[in-house]
């Protein structure tokens, strides 16, 4: 993959994430102001709800974009069918035993575990009843998805990202005009997802015209899918719970209302995501390829993704806790900011580190150690699990991000330390001057979110965001890369 390929498929997945994000952002506001915080709240659950189970297709989607790259870059292409053909079927088996389980836990999920006002709980059991229904159409996009993606077709896939973006944010204020109902909203996601499953189809079937004349399920093509996400299917299983175990905990211990209070400012603050997330995409396929044959490639490709990373995310990060309660103030209200400004704050932090970790979890699972990840996860969520149970009923939505944040520091800590045991000896001290910058960031941060005067606020950030920026120039820029945007800027300067 050469330097123009990687920075337009980044572009891609920017894009894809990043129109998501910016309908998000119009949507709550007026979604908070229409349906209520109970109401919303409960509709964050069906998001939850939906985000976990389209994760539940145990790592085989992961696993065949690993295979169609892998084929397709060895002039293989006519063994691709039978891998999405097999992908398929198992996908779709996974799906419907999701839904079947997903049916079977709603009763006990809306009248046993969650605190929810009566006149609620029966529209929201019906939304989930439709939402399960869709989930075999939501596991087998995955697999399409992969296909598309295997084949460096990120422009196509992201296209249909955002029309879910869509669909998912912008839907349920377009239901608002003839219903408030739950039971309306989940009618409308899962038509969304009809539609996105048609597109996803129609794009792969256009690369692979074999694979949509028949499914066939073949043992050899489902023993090496399951093999390559076997591990994978573990982090798929436990991630989702540890990122939205702690919305059904605070459900349940405190009420909806306090639901709204967490998931609005977390919602919003791990849209970061995109930025982290559009880079590994990218680099999981480079890491694959690299690994095993250029070994100072991949080092250096994990050196510039982490580094790049840490320059875009850092000063928005700081930015936003600095100015979390009068962002929070003018967009939903000055209540609102009141209960989720040091939410917002917390969840800002670990998002920062978490992205940061994303760009070494790609290094660890494109270099064939899926099993560490997976490992990683297990070791972590009986800890994560009794620091909510603790944490929630003590300190409240500031407890719950209290845990989350502090899982995902153990998570990335974790990463990073098999990232440099994974590459070789030569590029260490390359790594390990990386460990001062989030050392400083977390001084600088920390002074941040201590401010209460908009002044100083305003002042400190004037001053802080230079200094930050002409550091990064001098110490995260090599000689080379100074250049190149040197180089840059003096040639748009000099154009006619």
């Amino acid at each position: 993959m050469n330097a123009h390929r990687l920075a337009r498929n980044t572009l891609y997945n920017l894009i894809g994430q990043g129109v998501p994000l910016f309908l998000a952002l119009l949507a709550f506001p007026l979604l908070i102001q229409q349906l209520g915080t109970d109401r919303f709240g409960a509709l964050t659950l069906l998001w939850a709800v939906i985000g976990y189970f389209s994760l539940f297709d145990l790592g085989i989607s992961r696993a065949l974009i690993k295979v169609v790259a892998e084929k397709s870059a060895a002039g293989e292409t006519d063994q691709v069918p039978a891998f999405i053909d097999t992908a398929l079927i198992l996908t779709g088996s996974l799906g419907v035993a999701a839904a079947l389980l997903l049916a079977a836990v709603t009763p006990w999920l809306v009248t046993s575990t969650l605190s929810m006002p009566p006149e609620l709980a029966q529209e929201t059991r019906s939304a989930l009843y439709i939402l399960a229904a869709s989930l075999p159409l939501v596991t087998t996009s995955a697999t399409f998805k992969g296909v598309l993606e295997g084949q460096q077709r990120f422009g196509t896939s992201n296209a249909i990202q955002v029309g879910m973006g869509a669909v998912t944010f912008i839907g349920p204020l377009a239901v608002l005009a003839v219903s408030v109902s739950l039971t309306a909203i989940a009618t409308a996601l899962a038509a969304g997802r009809i539609v996105a499953w048609i597109a996803y189809f129609i794009s792969s079937a256009r690369l692979f015209p074999a694979a949509s004349r028949g499914l066939a399920l073949q043992g050899r093509a489902a023993a090496a899918l399951l093999r390559i996400g076997g591990w994978m299917a573990v982090s798929s299983v436990i991630g989702p719970i540890m990122v939205y175990m702690d919305r059904f905990v605070i459900g349940s211990v405190i009420s909806l209302t306090a639901v709204a209070y967490y998931v609005t400012p977390y919602e919003v603050v791990t849209k970061l995501w995109l930025i982290p997330g559009a880079l590994a995409a990218v680099l999981y396929p480079a890491f694959s390829a690299s690994f095993n044959r250029d070994r100072e490639r991949t080092a250096r490709l994990f050196g510039q993704g982490t580094k790049y990373a840490f320059i875009a995310l850092f000063p928005i990060t700081l930015v936003l806790v600095t100015f979390s309660h009068e962002a929070l103030a003018l967009w939903i209200g000055a209540e609102f900011a009141r209960n989720s400004y040091r939410v917002f704050q917390i969840l800002a932090v670990g998002v920062l580190i978490n992205s940061l970790a994303q760009i070494a979890y790609a290094l660890v699972q494109g270099a064939g150690r899926p099993d560490l990840t997976a490992k990683f996860h297990l070791a972590e969520l009986p800890f994560y699990l009794a620091a909510l149970g603790w944490l929630v009923p003590a300190y409240g939505v500031t407890g719950a991000a209290l845990a989350w944040t502090g899982r995902v520091i153990v998570d990335a800590a974790l990463l990073f330390y098999a990232s440099a045991n994974l590459i070789s000896v030569e590029t260490l001290p390359r790594v390990n001057q990386a460990w001062l910058l989030p050392f400083l960031a977390g001084i600088v941060i920390a002074m941040g979110a201590a401010l209460e005067n908009a002044l100083a606020k305003l002042g400190f950030l004037g001053v802080g965001l230079p200094v930050l920026l002409a550091w990064c120039w001098l110490r995260c820029f090599s000689a080379d890369e100074r250049a190149v945007v040197l180089g840059l800027f003096l040639h748009s300067n000099t154009k006619p």
